[in-house]
């Protein structure tokens, strides 16, 4: 089989690159981001070569096994055409015209780098032990020669192409970690602020982008008028029972009591779930609960509500339901200018330290970024 053009190598490699990039930023939206590999000390390698304190190594992984994976016949530890051995190829035409576009559109997570594969540590004919010892990181070397060592061992196309899945997971999980700078402006309208959150609200999240803008309210409120200490909430798909929250947040004192519980909801919410939370939170002697529905109370429902919440509060229950639009325009227009961005910018806090998925948080940046 003849060998593919340097420019029918690059055209194929992206189209592959894209759609496997694509599936496992599917999988990881479903919370489906699992291991490929069943060998725990391949995926440990290529966890750590990923990851890797030598920037121009974290490049190497991705750009040799998706040539491999583009043109079998490529020996994937090559790094130059003139090696002069079977399946040897330029590498850097890989690397710079589909990597390192591929790391700037995912917030340069393998360190952003222009041109990695004209660094000193790759300028060698190919990814070998032979050259380890010359390497100023020899064990960085020393992990992509075992798993490119291994992709060659197996010559198996399914074997390279999960090995590659597996390194796009690995720079996926990398990715999550990595920070977004969210453009807040420094100044903006209250009604531009709710426009702005209404539309960060619009598609669907599992409740995780109403909890990241409820959370920074709750955190504004607490700093701007002093009526708790802490606010605290936990990942979103993290059960209330499991982590012992007697709601989505929890809003603290001074002294550690929880003088607020603030249950968040994306959907419409119930009647049951109402009272369900508030004996959830009776149960741990939290007097005060508010209920943040971002689609208010299910309509059917509606009519017995009063009645539910009058009954409640005669046993020492105050339970309140907000809409989520509403409480914000109230909140922030009794806040001094300025605590609008500040909030806008607390929301992108919300959405890196609970470990939003990539989607949300870059959906936030661009919102901001076009204002």
């Amino acid at each position: 089989m003849a060998r593919k053009s340097k420019k029918s190598l690059i055209a194929d490699a992206q189209e592959r690159l894209e759609k496997k990039w694509a599936a496992v930023c599917e999988r990881a939206s479903n919370g489906c981001l699992t291991d490929e590999l069943v060998d725990t000390d391949l995926v440990e390698t290529i966890k750590s070569s990923v990851n890797c304190k030598t920037k121009t190594y974290r490049y190497v992984l991705p750009t040799q096994v998706l040539a491999k994976l583009t043109d079998h016949s490529l020996d994937c530890r090559s790094l130059q055409a003139g090696e002069g051995k079977a399946g040897s190829f330029d590498a850097r035409t890989i690397a710079h015209s589909v990597i390192v576009p591929f790391d700037g559109g995912n917030q340069n997570v393998l360190g952003g780098s222009e041109e990695p594969y004209v660094s000193n540590p790759l300028r060698v004919p190919s990814v070998s032990v032979q050259y380890q010892g010359a390497q100023k990181d020899g064990a960085g070397w020393g992990l992509l020669c075992k798993v490119l060592d291994r992709v060659e061992e197996e010559s198996n196309p399914i074997f390279t192409e999960s090995v590659l899945t597996q390194i796009l997971v690995e720079i996926h999980r990398r990715l999550a970690e990595v920070h977004i700078v969210y453009p807040a402006p420094l100044r903006i309208s209250l009604g531009r602020t709710i426009d702005l959150v209404e539309r960060f609200l619009v598609d669907h999240s599992g409740g995780d982008r109403a909890q990241a803008v409820a959370c920074a309210a709750f955190q504004l409120i607490g700093k701007k008028f002093g009526l708790f200490a802490t606010v605290r909430r936990e990942v979103i798909n993290a059960a209330d029972a499991s982590t012992g929250l007697a709601a989505d947040i929890e809003c603290l004192a001074d002294n550690g009591e929880v003088v607020l519980a603030v249950e968040v909801k994306d959907k419409e919410l119930t009647v049951a779930q109402i009272e369900n939370k508030i004996q959830n939170a009776r149960s741990k002697k939290i007097a005060n609960l508010l209920f943040v529905a971002q689609k208010g109370v299910l309509a059917n429902e509606h009519p017995g509500l009063p009645q539910l919440l009058e009954a409640k509060f005669a046993v020492g229950q105050n339970a309140y339901v907000f809409d989520l639009k509403q409480l914000l325009g109230v909140v922030l227009a009794l806040m001094p200018e300025g605590a609008r961005p500040e909030f806008l910018q607390m929301v992108g806090h919300q959405l890196d330290e609970y470990r939003s998925d990539l989607r949300h948080r870059r959906a936030w940046r661009e919102l901001l970024g076009a204002i």
